[in-house]
């Protein structure tokens, strides 16, 4: 016992030092944590409850009225629309196109190198960049798009001028932009899977089609919840090629959540129901991330 007595306040303060050293390497990365995230949460849920300052009127508390302004405003019920059918045509393509390419360039196909550059390149491309490439395509009269209508007979058409194509035309460009992005996280889950397990189901004679659905998919489960949540996140975020293509127009019909929230703060100075709409944003995103870990998650297999 007697040699046991010193060895206590070692220990302690062994753990004291693990403890100080612990907090000094987390430190940094939590005050970055609190000073960009924590505390423009906490001040934009705070301004959504404030009027706008003017310059002779100082903000005061309404309350709920920005939420209950939502209710009435024909053009966030536009713009939330817009943002629900946006997401439901760009994610089930850009996961479905980028998984289709990743198996494509898994394959030991002629020149899949440059099919792998060709399929990412759209990734590399700043987005404003890649947003004036498709302006270029969707121009009237001398388009791309045009140009291979007028090969076939057929009248051109004016994409992003038109109420009913000017949303579809947006969504095509973020499809070509995200697939290459997400191809690349398939890609390298399909490299992680043993060979072994698709030589075991050939040999008990599976097809191709019932091994990818039974063998394959299952294992790309956490990939595909990772890319899921991903997509979720990039169809409500949409912002820099609504600037060059369509600036919400014509008549709100492109129109997304965060463009809506962009010109509420800066073009209308309208910062207390901005900060309101930006509130809804981050409920909507909180919201669709919990339900695909609840209903997603649960099915997916982690090796």
């Amino acid at each position: 016992m007697a040699s046991i007595v010193p060895v206590l306040p070692r220990t302690k303060v062994r753990l004291l030092g693990d403890h100080l050293t612990a907090w000094l390497l987390v430190g940094p990365a939590l005050v970055l944590l609190a000073a960009f995230t924590l505390y423009p949460a906490a001040a934009t849920l705070l301004q959504s409850l404030y009027s706008t300052p003017m310059a002779h009127r100082p903000a005061h508390f309404v309350g709920l009225a920005h939420f209950q302004q939502m209710l009435a405003d024909p053009v966030f019920q536009q713009v939330l629309t817009n943002n629900l059918l946006y997401a439901a045509g760009s994610i089930p393509a850009s996961v479905a196109l980028a998984l289709l390419m990743a198996l494509l360039v898994d394959a030991r196909i002629p020149g899949r190198a440059l099919a792998r550059m060709a399929f990412f390149t759209p990734t590399v491309l700043p987005l404003i960049a890649a947003a004036n490439i498709w302006l270029f395509f969707y121009t009237p009269g001398y388009g791309l798009l045009d140009r291979l209508l007028h090969l076939f007979g057929l009248a051109g058409h004016n994409w992003l001028g038109t109420p009913s194509t000017a949303l579809w035309a947006v969504t095509a460009v973020a499809v070509w932009k995200q697939a290459g992005f997400f191809m690349i996280f398939y890609l390298a889950a399909l490299q992680q899977i043993p060979p072994s397990l698709r030589e075991a189901a050939a040999v008990e004679g599976a097809s191709r089609w019932h091994t990818f659905r039974r063998v394959v998919l299952p294992l790309l489960g956490p990939t595909t919840l990772f890319v899921l949540v991903n997509a979720v996140i990039g169809a409500f975020s949409l912002v820099d090629s609504l600037f060059v293509l369509t600036q919400g127009g014509p008549d709100n019909a492109s129109n997304l959540l965060l463009y809506y929230i962009f010109q509420n703060a800066f073009q209308f100075w309208d910062t207390g129901y901005a900060a309101a709409l930006t509130v809804v944003l981050v409920l909507i995103l909180a919201a669709a991330s919990v339900l695909q870990f609840l209903f997603v998650g649960r099915r997916t297999h982690y090796r």
